[in-house]
C-alpha cells in the first residue's frame, strides 16, 4: 500500500468511484453530475477545519471526480483560497427532492446517499497527517442534518444497518484483524480473546445498538454531537491505519462536567460499548469508583488498592465520580499517590484503557490544573447540562411507563407545574434526573398506601398515579395554646 495520498492519488479516485457506484446501484445515475459538484463543496468545507492545506489535499481533490466528469484542475493557491471561503454544510436541494421520492415509493435511497457521504468524507479527512475534531464535527453534522430530513419526510430505515468497521472504500482485512488492540503486550490469549485460563470474553457490544440508546436518551444533545464527532475521528484514524499513514496521537480519555443526574455514567457506560464495538478496547465493561474506591489509609497502600481497580478495568473504561476529591487533601493526602499510580497506568495500558473522570464543572477544572500529568492526558471535555423541566417531566414519564404506571389529568398537570417549579428554584442541591427518581420512588410509596385501604385494586387501580399520589400532603400548621 502507499504511504501517503500524494505519491499515488489514484488509491482516493479508487475509494470515490467504489462509494458512488454503490449509491448509483440503487438510486441510477440521474445524479452523477450533482453529485461531483456538490462531494467538491463538501471537501472544501471539511478542509476548512483543519490546520493547513498541503500538497496532499491539492492532489485528493483532483482525483476526486468521476471518471469522465469536467472539473477544475486545482492548484494550492487555488484550494487555498476556496478552502477560506468554505460555509457550513447545507443539505443539497437535489436530497430533499430524493427523500421525498424514499417517502412516496418506501425506498431507502437518500439513506444510503448518508452512508456513501459519510465514508467519502471520513477518506477526505484522512488524507493529510493531521485529523482534527473539528473535521470529525463537520461529518457528524453533515449526517445529523441529512438523517433529520429523512426523519421529517418518513423515510424509512436502512435494510441494512451500518457497521463501523464496513467501509465499501476498502477490500482488506478489518481494522481489529491487521491491529489487535485487544491483545496486551505480554498476555497469552486464546481464540475467543481470553486468557488461558479464564472464560472466554463476552462478545463485543453492537455499535448501532449502542447509537440508537444514546439518541433515545432525554436531553443531552450536545453530547451525542460530542459522541458522534468522537466516533467519526475513530474511523479516520482505521482509514488512516489501513492505508498506512501516519496517525497523530489521539487521547481517549475524557472529563465528564457537570451537576448530578446529568446522565454521565449512562452516557460513559454507552463509551465503554462503543469503544469496544468499533475496536479501540478489548472488553468495553464499565468500571465506576470514586476516592473511597481507590484511596486507602495506610502509606503504600493505596497503590495496592488503585492497581486492583485498574486491572479490573483493563479492556474496559474506568469511570472516576467526584474525581476532584483526590486531589482536594492536601499535600501530604493518599489521594496523590492514587493519581500517580492512574497515570501511570494510562500510559502502561494505553491500548487497552480508558479513563473517564467526573464532576462538578468549577471542581474539575481545577482537579485537571493540579497536576501536569492530568493535563496532558485528559484534552477532550464533555460539558452535561442540567436537565430543563420539560425534560425533566420526560424522564419521570418514561419511568411510570417502564413500571407500569399511568398519571391521570391532574397527576399530568402537577407533575408539569412541579419539574418547572423545580428547574426555575434549582440550587446547588438539584439533583437532576436524581429528584426525578427519588420523586418517583416516593410516589410508588404514597399510591401503596392509599392502596392498602381499597378492597381489591383491579389492574387498572393499581396503574393508576392521582395528584395525592404525585405530591405529598402539605404538613398541618401546629395547633398554638
Amino acid at each position: 500500500m502507499p504511504s501517503s495520498w500524494k505519491r499515488s492519488p489514484e488509491e482516493l479516485h479508487k475509494s470515490y468511484i467504489a462509494n458512488t457506484e454503490a449509491f448509483y446501484k440503487v438510486a441510477g445515475r440521474g445524479l452523477s453530475g450533482e453529485l461531483d459538484s456538490f462531494i467538491a463543496d463538501c471537501a472544501l468545507q471539511l478542509w476548512s477545519r483543519c490546520g493547513g492545506v498541503t500538497q496532499e489535499h491539492v492532489d485528493a481533490i483532483n482525483q476526486l471526480y468521476s471518471k469522465g466528469a469536467v472539473m477544475p484542475r486545482w492548484l494550492l493557491w487555488e484550494l487555498t483560497e476556496k478552502i477560506c471561503a468554505g460555509g457550513d454544510f447545507l443539505p443539497p436541494l437535489f436530497f430533499w427532492t430524493l427523500a421525498e421520492e424514499d417517502r412516496q415509493k418506501g425506498t431507502d435511497r437518500s439513506r444510503v446517499f448518508i452512508r456513501m457521504l459519510t465514508n467519502i468524507l471520513l477518506t477526505l479527512a484522512a488524507v493529510d497527517d493531521d485529523v482534527s475534531f473539528a473535521e470529525a464535527e463537520y461529518i457528524t453534522d453533515a449526517g445529523e442534518k441529512l438523517t433529520a430530513i429523512c426523519d421529517s419526510t418518513g423515510v424509512k430505515k436502512s435494510k441494512s444497518a451500518l457497521n463501523p468497521a464496513d467501509y465499501v472504500t476498502s477490500s482488506e482485512p478489518s481494522f481489529t484483524e491487521k491491529n489487535p488492540l485487544a491483545v496486551r503486550a505480554g498476555s497469552t490469549v486464546g481464540a475467543a480473546g481470553a486468557k488461558e485460563g479464564e472464560a472466554p470474553a463476552p462478545e463485543k457490544p453492537d455499535f448501532d445498538t449502542l447509537m440508537a440508546q444514546l439518541d433515545e436518551l432525554v436531553g443531552l444533545e450536545d453530547i451525542k454531537k460530542d459522541v458522534k464527532s468522537l466516533m467519526n475521528l475513530i474511523k479516520v484514524r482505521k482509514l488512516r491505519m489501513e492505508a498506512e499513514l501516519p496517525c497523530p496521537p489521539l487521547s481517549l480519555h475524557l472529563v465528564f462536567m457537570g451537576n448530578p443526574g446529568t446522565g454521565k455514567t449512562t452516557v460513559a457506560r454507552i463509551l465503554a460499548g462503543l469503544y469496544a464495538a468499533i475496536g479501540v478496547l478489548s472488553r468495553g465493561q464499565l468500571v465506576e469508583t470514586d476516592r473511597s474506591g481507590l484511596v486507602a489509609g495506610f502509606v503504600g497502600q493505596t497503590a495496592l488498592k488503585t492497581q486492583e481497580v485498574i486491572q479490573s478495568a483493563l479492556g474496559g473504561v474506568l469511570f472516576i465520580d467526584e474525581a476532584y476529591a483526590l486531589s482536594t487533601g492536601g499535600d501530604n493526602d493518599f489521594g496523590h499517590e492514587a493519581i500517580d499510580t492512574l497515570l501511570k497506568a494510562m500510559e502502561d495500558h494505553r491500548d487497552d484503557l480508558v479513563v473517564i473522570v467526573a464532576g462538578y464543572t468549577n471542581l474539575m477544572e481545577g482537579f485537571i490544573n493540579s497536576n501536569p500529568g492530568l493535563q496532558s492526558r485528559f484534552n477532550k471535555y464533555f460539558y452535561f447540562d442540567d436537565y430543563t423541566g420539560e425534560q425533566l417531566l420526560r424522564i419521570f414519564e418514561g419511568m411510570c411507563r417502564k413500571n407500569g404506571y399511568a398519571m391521570d389529568e391532574q397527576a399530568q398537570a402537577a407533575a408539569v407545574d412541579y419539574f418547572n417549579q423545580l428547574y426555575e428554584n434549582r440550587d446547588e442541591n438539584f439533583g437532576n434526573a436524581r429528584d426525578a427518581r427519588n420523586l418517583f420512588e416516593d410516589m410508588v410509596v404514597r399510591q401503596a398506601d392509599r392502596l392498602s385501604e381499597a378492597e381489591a385494586p383491579d389492574k387498572e387501580a393499581l396503574m393508576q398515579i392521582t395528584k395525592a399520589d404525585f405530591l405529598p400532603a402539605p404538613e398541618e400548621p401546629e395547633k398554638t395554646e
